[in-house]
């Protein structure tokens, strides 16, 4: 008797063991149910694209095609205008070369100085290395394989060589009978002369020159009353308007721009503006901290 029920009570025991197992397996099922779920979430953690900063409508974007193919947009070209103005009015006025010529081949051949040859030699002119070149040099793809092209320090030295290039080669002589405002007939004949293989490379600097009105820097050199032929390209013949602070001088065409003061620094004109710096360059296209007066900043 005593038996059966030690018996009895093992079955008993036995079956409310079996009877729990599943509990604790459903347990187990229900914890691996959950993780990946939390996988997912990780996973959706890094999808920062939201805050990328896409070109706005009206700025349009095109393709120079020169020693490198290069992607810009028309602020990028605007911006370039700005920052290498005053060089290229400069260089009119001592060497005789249009400023709107010097500023549209300076855009074309550097892609607005994205291209390769830019980036990598601060050459903004495609020279190449010639015989008579004792600088320092980079290997590109042009019109043949690897060919030699100068290599400059900084810019102002690419933009000062140009000029010293146009000037003492004879082959550019007859440019130089040619009015100095008359960027037409220096356009062609930059391609008669055998600057460049490409037949519409004339074309393309006029084109440049009346988009981006540069012709109005050849009247400041010159004296003669520019008139614009893209209304909508800023000139450097607006007037300003002045508001309640005085030292924020506001472009009367549009009153998110603001040109640079002497005395100004990318610091202060973001202080101004209750603007970080690094957001005062990300509106502007900057990769540094350079301006220059007369420049004209996106603020708002």
């Amino acid at each position: 008797m005593i038996k059966k029920i030690v018996l009895l009570l093992v079955i008993l025991a036995l079956a409310s063991c079996s009877s729990s197992k599943p509990a604790i397996a459903t347990t187990k099922k229900a914890a691996a149910v959950q993780r990946p779920r939390v996988a997912a979430t990780k996973k959706t953690t890094p999808a920062k694209p939201i805050g990328k900063n896409y070109p706005s409508t009206n700025n349009t974007t095109e393709v120079i095609q020169s020693t490198s193919k290069t992607v810009v947009t028309s602020d990028l070209i605007n911006n370039y205008i700005l920052q290498y103005q005053e060089i290229a009015v400069g260089n009119m006025k001592t060497y005789g070369i249009p400023a709107s010529i010097i500023l549209a081949q300076g855009i074309l051949e550097s892609g607005a100085g994205r291209g390769d040859l830019a980036v990598e030699a601060n050459n903004h002119f495609g020279i190449k290395c010639h015989k008579d070149w004792l600088g320092e040099s980079v290997r590109h793809d042009d019109d043949s394989a690897q060919e030699c092209f100068r290599k400059y320090p900084q810019a102002s030295e690419s933009y000062r060589d140009h000029a010293l290039f146009l000037v003492g080669k004879k082959r550019y002589e007859s440019l130089f009978k040619y009015e100095k405002d008359d960027y037409k007939a220096w356009a062609k004949g930059l391609r008669a002369c055998g600057y460049a293989t490409d037949p519409n490379y004339p074309d393309k600097l006029i084109s440049y020159i009346e988009r981006y009105n540069l012709h109005q820097y050849d009247c400041q050199v010159t004296g003669k009353t520019y008139v614009a032929i893209n209304k909508t390209a800023p000139t450097r013949t607006s007037t300003s308007v002045v508001y309640s602070d005085p030292k924020i001088n506001m472009n009367s065409n549009d009153p998110n721009l603001y040109e640079v003061q002497k005395g100004d620094t990318l610091y202060s004109i973001s202080k101004k503006f209750n603007l970080l710096v690094d957001d005062l360059k990300r509106k502007n296209n900057l990769t540094d901290n350079a301006i220059s007066i007369g420049q004209r900043l996106k603020v708002k």
